[in-house]
């Protein structure tokens, strides 16, 4: 820095080995990937995902979490949801919305991205969907069904579109 100029925005050093470093230069198959998340967010507590940083489903391993660093409300909306429709086996498209009032744990979207990922195959109907994902991601949460809502948004097919809202 220039004499007589001052850094109005200092930024703490960051090592050669941060979590993004490491990533980037890690194995992609089968690795186990340490993230450190920056004190600014989380305090400077360490979590360890399976599904983050790998390419694709094979790396799944459940709904992951990681500790609320003090948010009130997440929602999460994705319309990469696709299910099939049980009695057609015509492939049924959704929109899903996700809201929940963490307590100690929030979740991790990639894993969540993966999860949902997996209906693809699955014959069901758009409200029991609705209800599967909502008692999931309550449990993977630890929390009650009640502070978790799930709403799916069919994209129409043949004329009609359904909402389905736990």
């Amino acid at each position: 820095m220039e004499s007589g100029r001052r850094d109005l925005n200092p930024r703490p050093s960051v090592p050669q080995t941060d979590a993004l470093t490491r990533l980037r230069h890690a194995p992609k198959r089968g690795a186990s990937y340490r993230v450190i998340l920056g004190p600014l967010y989380t305090a400077g507590m360490e979590q360890e995902f399976v599904a983050l940083g790998h390419a694709g489903s094979d790396a799944y391993a459940g709904l992951e979490t990681f500790p609320n660093p003090g948010v009130e409300r997440v929602e999460m909306v994705s319309d990469e949801l696709t299910a099939m429709c049980p009695i057609t086996s015509q492939p049924d498209f959704y929109v899903t919305t996700i809201a929940y009032e963490p307590d100690a744990l929030c979740l991790e979207s990639k894993s969540l991205k993966i999860y949902l990922s997996r209906f693809r195959d699955q014959g069901v109907f758009c409200e029991a969907l609705a209800v599967q994902i909502r008692d999931e991601v309550a449990a993977a949460l630890a929390l009650d069904a009640a502070r978790v809502h799930v709403t799916l948004r069919q994209k129409a097919r043949g004329g009609i579109t359904i909402t389905a809202s736990v």
